[in-house]
């Protein structure tokens, strides 16, 4: 996922990183994906195949490092009010010309939990106007991406015909990040789904 170049003046200490906040499957699933993504790489060499651990994107966005505090606060507060949900996953997809993932079959929670992150934190994810957060409302997780032409005709003609089941229950997302001029993301913390009353959320945020 690219954002728009950063076209803003880095301040003295205050370092901009780039966050992805995310929904992990477990970790024979994620493996199972991997070995999808290790074929891609060998059958048609594309370079993002072989790059970050499997997982679906919510949302993608830069920021000050001094507003992360925050945000987990805000984000803490979103998960507590949301319910564990099972997220099937079947058979590939594609945005033509680029991109081919795996298809996320339970798209409609996975979109509630986006538009309610949108609604409650997307003020403390935009940088400025010219960088401001991107929400993921199409769920999937991709097998590889930024492809030449003749990766991706030539990858989705045999992905087109290929079979892939997986589920899991996803009861949590993850926010990382990593500095702008590197390419490992690192954990900042992960968000559990509780499924909480209004009301004490509410309390929560006095704490």
């Amino acid at each position: 996922m690219q954002l728009q170049s950063l076209t803003t003046v880095t301040i003295p200490g205050y370092k901009i990183f780039e966050y992805l906040l995310v929904i992990n499957p477990h970790e024979e699933l994620r493996n199972k994906i991997k070995k999808v993504k290790e074929d891609f790489f060998h059958s048609y060499q594309a370079p993002t195949a072989k790059m970050g651990w499997p997982h679906i994107t919510l949302a993608n966005f830069l920021q000050y490092e001094m507003m992360e505090e925050r945000l987990i606060n805000r984000l803490k507060v979103v998960a507590m009010g949301f319910r564990p949900v099972k997220i099937e996953l079947r058979d590939f997809g594609s945005f033509p010309g680029h991109t081919i993932f795996i298809n996320v079959v339970s798209k409609v929670p996975v979109q509630a939990l986006v538009k309610e992150i949108r609604k409650d934190a997307q003020r403390l994810m935009k940088l400025n106007d010219d960088n401001k957060p991107h929400f993921i409302l199409e769920p999937h997780i991709p097998v590889a991406r930024k492809l030449q032409p003749w990766q991706y005709e030539a990858g989705w003609l045999e992905y087109s015909n290929k079979d892939f089941t997986g589920r899991f229950i996803a009861d949590g997302m993850l926010l990382l990040k990593r500095p702008l001029d590197e390419k490992k993301y690192q954990v900042v913390q992960r968000f559990e789904f509780q499924n909480l009353p209004v009301t004490t959320r509410q309390g929560e945020l006095f704490v």
